[in-house]
C-alpha cells in the first residue's frame, strides 16, 4: 500500500481540484483528508457519513465555585489572564497549561478534555474516505491530521487497497507537517506566482527535511510562462520530479460548482488531459 500526500505551499492553487481529478483516475484507492482546518474535499466527493466520532485534545480549566475560597493563587499564577475578579475562567483566554489546577490549595478547579472536533470514515463514488472537521478557533489540528491518516492507514489495509490518496493542508505549519511524515511521496501543486513559486521553495524544503520524495507540477501555467519556465528550472537544478503543467481552464470552478470532478463534468478538457498525464507518471514513479 502506498500513501501520496498533495500538499501545495499556499492556498488557492488548485490542490484540492487537482486531487479530485485523480480520484476519478484511480483505482483501488481510498481518499483521506487532512486539511482539518479548512476541508473542502466533501464538496466534491458527497461523502455519505457511516461512522462519525468525536476528536477530544487539550484542556481547559474550570474554577469549582463550591469549592473555592477566592485566594487568589489562580490569578497571580496564570500568565494569560484568564481568571477573571470573579474568578471565572475565560475559556478563550486559557492555554490549558494546567498551572491553575496543580497548585489550587483547595482542588477547587477542574481540568476537563476539550472536544474539539470530529472525524468521520464515509462513502463516496469513488471509494472510502476519512475526514474531520475542526471546531471554530480550536486548536491540536496537528493531532486530528495524525489521527485521520492513522484511521485511513487502518482502513486502507482492512480493505486491502492499493493506494491512499491524501488531500494534505496549505502552508508549512504543523498540520502540514502531521500530513507528509512517514508517506511515500508528496505532490506539490503550484502555481506561476511570486507568492506561489516562494511557498513552494519552502515546502519543498519541509518535504527535504522530512526526507519525503518530493513531485511537482504546475496548476494555471500559462497565466505566466516565464514564472513557470522559473519554477521548472528549480525543479531541475534541485533534482525534483517535474510532472508536468496544468492549463488554466475555467472547468476546474465549472465542475466544483456542479459537485463534480473535471472527468464528471468534461472529459475532454485540456485540463484533464494534462492532469491524465501528470496521474500517469505519478503511477509510474509510484508503481501503483
Amino acid at each position: 500500500m502506498k500513501e501520496m500526500i498533495v500538499i501545495s505551499g499556499k492556498g488557492g492553487t488548485g490542490k484540492t481540484s487537482v486531487m479530485a481529478a485523480f480520484a476519478s483516475l484511480a483505482e483501488n484507492m481510498m481518499l483521506c483528508d487532512a486539511d482539518v482546518d479548512a476541508a473542502d474535499l466533501h464538496l466534491i466527493m458527497a461523502p455519505e457519513v457511516q461512522e462519525r466520532q468525536a476528536f477530544q485534545s487539550g484542556n481547559t480549566a474550570v474554577i469549582n465555585k463550591d469549592k473555592c475560597t477566592e485566594c487568589g493563587l489562580c490569578r497571580d499564577l496564570c500568565r494569560w489572564d484568564a481568571v477573571s475578579e470573579t474568578f471565572e475562567i475565560d475559556s478563550i483566554a486559557c492555554e490549558g497549561c494546567g498551572v491553575c489546577v496543580y497548585f489550587c490549595p483547595e482542588e477547587a478547579i477542574d481540568f476537563p478534555v476539550d472536544t474539539c472536533g470530529e472525524w468521520f470514515i464515509s462513502d463516496t463514488r469513488f471509494g472510502p474516505m476519512v475526514h474531520a472537521r475542526l471546531g471554530i478557533a480550536e486548536e491540536n489540528s496537528g493531532k486530528l491530521v495524525t489521527l485521520v491518516r492513522k484511521e485511513a492507514k487502518k482502513l486502507a489495509e482492512a480493505k486491502n487497497l492499493d493506494l491512499i490518496l491524501t488531500d494534505g493542508p496549505p502552508g508549512i505549519g504543523c498540520p502540514v507537517i502531521a500530513s507528509i511524515g512517514g508517506a511515500d511521496a508528496v505532490l506539490i501543486v503550484t502555481e506561476p506566482s511570486v507568492s506561489g513559486v516562494h511557498d513552494m521553495e519552502r515546502v519543498v524544503q519541509l518535504a527535504e527535511h522530512f526526507r519525503v520524495p518530493a513531485m511537482v507540477c504546475i496548476n494555471k501555467f500559462d497565466i505566466n510562462t516565464e514564472m513557470s519556465m522559473e519554477i521548472e528550472r528549480f525543479c531541475q537544478n534541485k533534482g525534483l520530479t517535474f510532472l508536468g503543467r496544468i492549463p488554466f481552464d475555467p472547468i476546474f470552478t465549472k465542475a466544483m460548482v456542479q459537485g463534480q470532478t473535471i472527468y464528471e463534468y468534461n472529459s475532454d478538457s485540456n485540463a484533464g488531459l494534462a492532469v491524465r498525464q501528470i496521474w500517469e507518471k505519478i503511477g509510474n514513479s509510484l508503481r501503483i
